[in-house]
């Protein structure tokens, strides 16, 4: 299953223990118990000496693993950056802003 797979995911996270980890739609394919134990699983990584990159395109993930930053890319670009509130602010109002090239 998904699940399964993104918590053998976290698991060679953690036994390679890696600098830098880029977890891109990591919320993918998961239903919402899988959900809480894949960020479990990420939270429970979290630490000073380890940088973590999370792509989503959904505000759900970050409901469980909380961003230190928010940054909204447009073109490849960074358009736009913030802490967590940035992220409740896009799943309020959307992505508009950003499409017109208004950042």
């Amino acid at each position: 299953s998904g699940g399964e797979k993104k918590r053998n995911e976290i698991f060679q996270m953690a036994l390679l223990e890696p600098k830098l980890a880029i977890l891109d739609e990591t919320d993918s394919g998961l239903d919402i118990d899988a959900l809480r134990v894949v960020s479990g699983g990420v939270n429970a990584l979290r630490d000073p000496s380890r940088s973590m990159l999370v792509i989503t395109h959904y505000q759900r993930l970050l409901d469980y693993i909380v961003p230190d930053r928010v940054h909204v890319l447009v073109d490849g670009k960074i358009a736009e950056s913030g802490d967590a509130e940035l992220a409740k602010q896009l799943e309020r109002d959307g992505y508009a802003e950003h499409r017109s090239g208004a950042a």
